[in-house]
């Protein structure tokens, strides 16, 4: 796809499903904004790109206190495209969950996106017909058995994405959702045994568990002049999980 001339925010660039969107984006010629916790990870990212020189890398905890003037010292033009990927995952039964997991989960997932989005809009850093995409989970339609604070947490993100989308709908933003199944990630790799993992297995209709790159083909659509007549929508992409 064609993003020659567009500026692009992504954040959780550093490895995963953000990794690939970043670099799908710089394939397509897009100026990239690009955030995560590990700098060095991020020039991994970058490495990967086609042009270094069209990419900024931001590396920022969104949970400090401080990330917003962080990031807009380092943001120093509007943007056509916003990816909101970063998030944590941890699997806990609700009779273990204490108020530390929940703040923790919750900063990341949803504070965090709020107030990175406030910023934008307050800043006029998001330019007219300019496409916003936040990354949720199927585990919002479907949930799994020690997933509920990451549930509610995605189900708070959906929440929100959906009533921006209505907010700013009059100056052409879109805002998009996508709620990916389970995709082979460190991350979630990380949070399941080898055994849950190939149990989980039977559960996906097409018999294979989510790339990187199968999410980052439905972001990158999204953010692309073709989707111009998308908004407020709630994609499952999840090699048909939810159907069962």
């Amino acid at each position: 796809m064609n993003f020659q001339g567009k500026n692009i925010l992504v954040t959780g660039a550093s490895s995963g499903i953000g990794r690939q969107i970043a670099v799908d984006l710089a394939h397509g010629g897009a100026r990239l904004f690009l955030l995560g916790r590990d700098y060095s990870k991020l020039e991994e990212t970058r490495s990967l790109c086609n042009s270094t020189e069209s990419i900024t890398l931001i590396a920022k905890d969104l949970n400090d206190i401080d990330f917003i003037d962080f990031i807009e010292k380092h943001i120093d033009s509007p943007l056509d495209g916003v990816v909101l990927n970063a998030g944590k995952v941890k699997i806990n039964p609700v009779a273990f969950i204490n108020r530390n997991d929940i703040d923790d989960i919750f900063d990341t997932n949803v504070k965090s996106n709020m107030l990175l989005t406030q910023f934008l809009l307050r800043k006029r850093k998001l330019n007219k017909n300019s496409s916003v995409v936040f990354v949720s989970s199927i585990a919002t339609r479907k949930p799994t058995v020690g997933n509920s604070v990451y549930n509610a947490s995605k189900s708070a993100l959906n929440g929100f994405a959906h009533s921006l989308a209505l907010e700013v709908a009059v100056k052409g933003i879109r805002v998009n959702t996508v709620l990916p199944g389970f995709v082979e990630t460190n991350i979630l790799v990380r949070a399941r045994t080898e055994d849950e993992i190939k149990k989980h297995l039977f559960d996906y209709p097409l018999g294979r568990f989510g790339t990187p790159s199968d999410i980052s083909n439905l972001v990158c659509f999204l953010l692309s002049d073709d989707a111009s007549w998308i908004t407020g929508a709630q994609i499952p992409i999840d090699g048909g999980f939810s159907m069962k």
